[in-house]
């Protein structure tokens, strides 16, 4: 199965989200329907960021480095 990392931004306030989903899609309409306590308050979303992986293991580890400050980091220089 197919996972992804992915970086979504708040159109209407200064905030980040990363997370990691197998269907990003479907992940990406439920930030922006409220669905997530965490992300309701921030909608609307749109893409910054979205990589593939073969495992979930593989992109839970990229969804943590990008959790870290030098992952923000890069996730600033493509907002």
């Amino acid at each position: 199965m197919t996972y992804f990392a992915y970086a979504i931004r708040s159109l209407s306030r200064n905030y980040t989200y990363i997370g990691i989903s197998n269907n990003f899609q479907r992940r990406l309409d439920q930030h922006n329907k409220g669905y997530n306590r965490t992300t309701k308050p921030y909608r609307p979303f749109k893409l910054v960021y979205l990589k593939e992986f073969d495992s979930r293991q593989e992109a839970r580890q990229h969804e943590k480095y990008l959790k870290t400050s030098k992952g923000r980091d890069f996730i600033k220089t493509l907002e």
